[in-house]
């Protein structure tokens, strides 16, 4: 019973790392393609976004966003 349960928590852990590890990035994109930068930097955080989904994510949420323009 004891195996079960801890197997079924795994289980638990494991999809939500994994909806995170999804989600993560489709909401980094979401946010940067709803944002104003200035010049070319949109498109320069779309791409990293793309192209390295996690770690882009990341540093989108770290350094990007403050790179915002106010409407």
């Amino acid at each position: 019973m004891t195996f079960l349960f801890l197997f079924g928590g795994g289980i638990i852990i494991t999809l939500l790392v994994i909806l995170f590890i999804f989600l993560l990035p489709l909401l980094a994109l979401i946010s940067a393609l709803m944002s104003d930068f200035p010049g070319n930097e949109k498109i320069l955080w779309v791409l990293i976004i793309l192209l390295l989904p996690f770690l882009g994510s990341v540093l989108y949420f770290l350094i990007g966003r403050n790179q915002r323009t106010n409407r």
